[in-house]
């Protein structure tokens, strides 16, 4: 991809360790800092149980949507390197941690290899992203072919969070 070509993407963010907000305020910041990332839109936070191990506090998530100038591997590098510089450690899968920054969707892309999978494997699965990417894109076709407002569905527990 060169300099004058953008791709509209959407990530999600995570926090269960700290103070969450400010840890979604922070990583919001690094990134508005990066020259290849605009972010156009943030969703509400939303507060929503662990998945994976249990006994770990709830998560505040929240989705961004960003044009993003830069290829989907460097998007990968400088998220994982705002991770990296919070503090984030990866003791285990799905564990707690101070911050997560996943690529759900990266254009009309897919890729998939060990360490880059897009559109995100579980994002259809996991309400903590529908119900934040439907607020903010609710006509957004998925890698289903169904629509982000269609697959929210508030059955599960997930709370917005008034700030």
């Amino acid at each position: 991809m060169n300099a004058k070509e953008a791709a509209t993407c959407y990530l999600g963010l995570g926090t269960n360790l700290g103070d969450r907000r400010a840890n979604l305020t922070k990583a919001l910041q690094h990134l508005g800092q990066v020259p290849t990332v605009e972010i156009v839109k943030t969703s509400s936070i939303y507060e929503t149980a662990p998945v994976g191990p249990q006994g770990q506090p709830d998560f505040l998530n929240q989705v961004v949507q960003a044009e993003v100038t830069c290829s989907a591997r460097r998007l990968l590098e400088l998220v994982q390197g705002i991770e990296q510089d919070m503090g984030r450690v990866r003791r285990r899968r799905w564990g707690e941690r101070i911050i997560d920054i996943d690529i759900l969707l990266y254009g009309d892309e897919t890729i998939d290899e060990p360490d880059l999978q897009i559109p995100h494997p579980q994002m259809l699965a996991r309400q903590f992203v529908l119900v934040p990417l439907a607020e903010i894109a609710p006509d957004l076709i998925l890698p289903d072919g169904g629509r982000a407002t269609d697959a929210a569905d508030a059955g599960g527990r997930v709370c917005r969070v008034e700030l």
